[in-house]
Order: C-alpha cells, then sequence, then structure tokens
C-alpha cells in the first residue's frame, strides 16, 4: 500500500527557512502526478513592527502554475499581467506562468500587525501543449470551496475533484487537492480514480500502511493499492495526487519538458527581457550564483 516515505528538507529562501518535501531528491519518478513542487511555511507567530518577517521578491516561472493555501496570516500577490490580491486563510491563489510571468508574495498585513503565518505552495506542471500558454491568474475565497464532514473528517477540495465534489477552477490535468482535518482516531481512504496519490501531514501524525507518518513527511501510495490513513492523533493532512504528464527539466524557477526552453528563460532574466510585477518593480531575486544585477527595462 504505501510506496514511498519522504522526509522533508529545511531551505533557506533568504531569512526564513521552509519544509521542501517535492521534487524528490535522487528519485527519477520525483513528482507526485502534476505536483512537481511543495514548500510548507510556518506555523510562524511574528510580532507587529516586522521583524523576522520575510517577503518573497519578484521573481519569474515558465511552464507551470502555482498554487497557493493558507491556512493562517495573509500575504499579497501583485504579478507582471497586472493582477494585485491579497490571500487569506482557506483561499487559492492559482497562477499560470505558460510562456513566462514574474510575482511576489509580500506579508505587508503581518508586518504592519503581527500574527501567525502557516501557508503551503506547490507547484504543477503543465501539460506539453500549454507550456507556452498565455499567462493567467486567479483567486478563489474559502467560501467558494467544496467541504464535506464524516466520521470524524472535516475537508475542503482545494483543486480538482476528490470524496465527490469539484474545486473551482480549471484544473490542466487531472488531479486533487484536498485539505483534511482529522480528529484522533479517524479513518479514511484517498480516491482510487487516480494513478498518483499522496498525503503530507501538516499537523499531528497518521498511520498508513503499518507506518507512522509524523508532521513533515509525505507518504506516497502504491498504485492500484488501497490508500488508506487513520490519525494518530488530532491532525492536519494534505491529500495530493493525479496522473503524470512524463519528465521535465527543474531548474531554479523555471520548469519545462524542453532544457533549451529553460535555459532562453535564464537568458532572458539576465538580461532583463522578462517584465517585472506591476506595482512592484524596484526589486527582483537575481539568479543563483549571479552577481550582477540585469536593468530590467522591461519593468
Amino acid at each position: 500500500m504505501v510506496d514511498t516515505v519522504v522526509n522533508h528538507r529545511l531551505k533557506d529562501l533568504g531569512g526564513f527557512e521552509v519544509r521542501r518535501v517535492l521534487p524528490i531528491p535522487r528519485v527519477t519518478d520525483r513528482f507526485v502526478g502534476p505536483f512537481c513542487f511543495f514548500d510548507h511555511m510556518g506555523p510562524h507567530e511574528f510580532s507587529a513592527g516586522g521583524a523576522g518577517i520575510p517577503d518573497v521578491r519578484p521573481h519569474p516561472h515558465i511552464g507551470l502554475s502555482t498554487l497557493t493555501y493558507l491556512f493562517d496570516g495573509e500575504l499579497v500577490h501583485r504579478d507582471s499581467i497586472g493582477s494585485e490580491q491579497p490571500i487569506r486563510p482557506g483561499d487559492t491563489n492559482w497562477m499560470v506562468a505558460g510562456r513566462g510571468i514574474t510575482h511576489s508574495e509580500r506579508f505587508e498585513r503581518m508586518r504592519a500587525k503581527g500574527g501567525r503565518v502557516h501557508a503551503v505552495q506547490t507547484w504543477l506542471a503543465l501539460p506539453e501543449e500549454l507550456e507556452e500558454t498565455a499567462p493567467s491568474f486567479a483567486h478563489y475565497d474559502a467560501a467558494e470551496m467544496p467541504t464535506f464532514s464524516d466520521n470524524g473528517i472535516v475537508g475542503r477540495v482545494l483543486a480538482g475533484r476528490a470524496f465527490g465534489a469539484s474545486a473551482p477552477g480549471r484544473s490542466y490535468s487531472p488531479l486533487f487537492y484536498v485539505h483534511l482535518e482529522l480528529a484522533a482516531g479517524a479513518r479514511g481512504a484517498l480516491d482510487a480514480d487516480y494513478s498518483e496519490r499522496a498525503i503530507y501531514v501538516a499537523v499531528g501524525e497518521i498511520e498508513a500502511g503499518g507506518s507512522r507518518i509524523h508532521a513533515g513527511q509525505m507518504v506516497l501510495f502504491k498504485r492500484g493499492e488501497a490508500a488508506t490513513f487513520a490519525a494518530a492523533q488530532p491532525s492536519v493532512i494534505l491529500a495530493l495526487g493525479g496522473e503524470t504528464l512524463g519528465p521535465r527539466f527543474m531548474e531554479w524557477n523555471f520548469v519545462s519538458s524542453r532544457k533549451e526552453r529553460i535555459e532562453q528563460a535564464k537568458a532572458d532574466w539576465r538580461a532583463g527581457r522578462i517584465k517585472l510585477p506591476v506595482n512592484d518593480d524596484r526589486e527582483f531575486v537575481p539568479l543563483p550564483g549571479d552577481v550582477a544585477a540585469p536593468s530590467h527595462p522591461m519593468s
């Protein structure tokens, strides 16, 4: 039933650490369906005045979509197609990079008022025929998400279809992404409709296939076999999966089925040919290892 248990790696994003689970290092098939990247931030408690609260400065993406979800806190998304949107607990921000977009995520309200920050960002590879689609952005309020409750499990479907419900917004390939809150002893199972399925434990501890899965770990289930779980204590988990889209190259913030496309994106970013976010074009994140700053004439 259980294929792999993946431990997180701590990654410093320039002032704060996240738990990174995907991509799985040193594994050939290192994604879960279209989910190719998974970062868990927090929970962190910040005091008013901004000490220790970092921002995610403007940076580019190609060939993927990003899905941002908050358990607690607030951040403001801005991008190069003119979107500006606060996201709050239970909401989702779904940004399609396609042929290219830049965005930033700022903790402006948290810096002013303090509070708890707890969030997850995932990246989803796009089908090969859509990798160069026009960039877009969509925001969905918590109230728009289908919810359900059964035998100690309370759930919210964030993307795709699962547990008999469909989330708002377009899924570019077959997938599911669900937030589940489990009472101690609650038991459940993931839909068998998808070939790749996984659970990430954000808070608490679950049992799956005889293994204990702790906070910060992700369990991947074997294809075609039962994917059942039980809460060893009150827990918060994210269930995700879908159908694989085939191999992808990943470097920095770029994902593509073609290595040369990533090299072109790197050259464009270095040369300042990629527009920075509207109303947030005064700073940016350079390519790893770069010292010289591009002039960014398109800002």
